[in-house]
């Protein structure tokens, strides 16, 4: 059985790794916030949130979906979706 999580909580964690780990100012972090634009992450950030995310969760991000996130609610969403 997965870890369930309400979208608040996916939100905090995520919020919070973006915070401790990429040093990204949390008033920046809003649910239409852009990862590579308004967040100025790289590939290579993209990648180390997604592991970050994978231990969260206890479940692997596929490749597709991965490549479909672009905001911040794209993240939830796709957590939301991994762990239903």
């Amino acid at each position: 059985m997965g870890k369930k999580f309400t979208r608040e909580e996916i939100f905090n964690k995520l919020s919070d790794i973006l915070v401790d780990d990429f040093e990204i100012d949390k008033a920046l972090i809003t649910p239409e916030a852009n990862l590579f634009e308004d967040l100025d992450l790289d590939s290579i950030d993209a990648v180390d949130l997604a592991v970050k995310l994978q231990y969260f969760t206890d479940k692997k991000i596929s490749p597709e979906n991965f490549k479909q996130i672009r905001n911040i609610e794209d993240v939830v969403n796709a957590i939301e979706e991994l762990i239903k």
